[in-house]
């Protein structure tokens, strides 16, 4: 089975807002106010709770350890657990691209360094979880991306084929990931890294998901063939 596995943060949805403000909660409660930007800092929020803390960190206490970030993680994700779409959306044309892919028979997953649940959380509250077939969270392995084991464990999960598979993302993590398992990375130019993703040297890159059947074709064939 053709197969086309997505990460989600920066990919098929902007989370930078939401991201952005379950962080701040953390610095606001330690007495710094809002410290990071969500247009400024939208490309560290797509990097993870731990990138957001230390990019604050580095701002209004320069001696931080890992003692810190540790100590507010729990706390950021308990901030976005309870507050997770309010600015979050999916980029244009994704879901839609989604349904075209799936009718087509080409199964379709997500494969994110998001924790499983918040992750399930997230597609459940904007009502997306049934347009993806599997579902791989930073934590449903012991290992996560650029690791290849979650990108392989939901080609598997889905019973796709390996050499008719493709994994979109955003950047060097979904780039690193694709490379150790030996699947052609395509990587989208609408997330914050913008066009700054092709000095990656992706397989391919995705301007549109209007798109997607054209950039996938010459990696996993011609859709629905």
């Amino acid at each position: 089975m053709q197969t086309v596995i997505f990460d989600l943060d920066g990919t098929l949805c902007d989370t930078s807002g939401d991201l952005i403000a379950a962080a701040n909660a953390c610095f606001r409660d330690m007495g710094y106010g809002d410290v990071l930007d969500p247009v400024a800092d939208a490309a560290i929020a797509v990097r993870g709770g731990r990138a957001m803390l230390t990019a604050g960190f580095e701002r209004v206490r320069p001696n931080y350890t890992e003692d810190d970030i540790d100590g507010q993680y729990p706390r950021l994700l308990q901030a976005y657990g309870d507050d997770i779409n309010r600015f979050t959306t999916f980029y244009e044309g994704a879901l839609a691209a989604c349904a075209r892919l799936r009718a087509a028979g080409v199964g379709v997953g997500i494969c994110t360094n998001k924790p499983e649940a918040l992750a399930e959380m997230l597609m459940m509250a904007m009502g997306a979880r049934p347009a993806f077939d599997v579902l791989i969270g930073a934590d449903t392995l012991p290992v996560r991306k650029p690791d290849p084991a979650p990108l392989f464990a939901a080609i598997d999960q889905i019973g796709g084929d390996r050499a008719k598979s493709v994994l979109i993302g955003d950047t060097i993590t979904d780039h690193s990931t694709a490379r150790a398992a030996g699947i052609p990375s395509v990587l989208v130019t609408f997330g914050p890294a913008g066009r700054t993703v092709a000095d990656l040297e992706p397989d391919a890159l995705l301007d549109h998901y209007d798109d997607i059947e054209t950039v996938l074709e010459p990696f996993i064939g011609a859709i629905g063939a």
